[in-house]
């Protein structure tokens, strides 16, 4: 077993979280029992999530969509009420992060999206509250938009809403995981990046038709398994704790 202390001091300072400015009140978020055995590491918090951690003896949860957002009622009431009640009961442990764990430059879902797809980080990409939170990737082995939507698929379980209408083969690239948007969408043309890697479409068809750009647009939850899965090996790896990564698709 592990204390909780040495958990969160190794989250905090390995995803350097109070220097991220940030949504999501990152870090701790709820607290449990006094020691940790096992660790279960998901893409959201919910009672789904939560019911799955005691059913496979979890004594604490790291999320990347944790429950506490700014600019969101922080009563305790209703639905909040109902989760907090049900981590209290069980002695388990909510640790949240959100944009930390987008842009760190190793387990981060920016990085390891990048990673996966065969390329290497070059720039750094995806300005927001004036820090960059992810990356442009670069490779000499080129890949057709068709290569890189099987791997999305075999790898993350992607279902890949694509609007190809640049370049065929792929040699440079910009990711932004969960919900880039539009603005992220004009800075990667700005860079001159051969593909724009995302989760979420919006209504972008004719101007990214009229530019002779690509998008690939492979959804919220699934570009957000890779950061969380990487992460867990690292503290199971640095702290000697069990961890397991549980996937809950949310078919978004």
């Amino acid at each position: 077993m592990i204390k909780l202390n040495q958990i969160t001091s190794f989250l905090d300072n390995y995803l350097d979280t109070k220097n991220v400015k940030d949504g999501s009140w990152n870090g701790l978020q709820v607290e449990g029992k006094e020691e940790v055995e096992k660790i279960m590491f998901a893409v959201d918090a919910g009672m789904e999530t939560f019911e799955k951690a005691v059913e496979i003896n979890a004594d604490m949860i790291v999320v990347h969509h944790g429950m506490f957002w700014q600019g969101v009622n922080p009563c305790v009431k209703g639905y909040t009420k109902d989760r907090v009640q049900f981590l209290l009961k069980n002695g388990i442990y909510l640790y949240a992060s959100h944009l930390p764990l987008d842009k760190h430059p190793i387990v981060g879902n920016n990085a390891q999206l990048i990673k996966l797809l065969g390329f290497e980080k070059d720039k750094e990409f995806g300005m927001y509250a004036g820090d960059f939170i992810s990356f442009t990737g670069k490779t000499d082995n080129p890949k057709t938009i068709k290569e890189i939507e099987s791997i999305l698929k075999k790898e993350i379980g992607a279902t890949c809403k694509t609007l190809p209408f640049g370049k065929e083969q792929i040699s440079t690239i910009a990711v932004c995981s969960g919900g880039g948007g539009y603005s992220q969408l004009v800075e990667a043309m700005d860079c001159g990046v051969d593909l724009y890697l995302t989760g979420d479409s919006t209504e972008m068809y004719h101007f990214i038709k009229d530019s002779k750009f690509n998008v690939i647009f492979a959804g919220h939850h699934a570009t957000e398994t890779v950061g969380v899965k990487a992460l867990s090996k690292i503290v199971e790896k640095e702290l000697n704790v069990k961890t397991i990564f549980v996937d809950i698709p949310t078919g978004l």
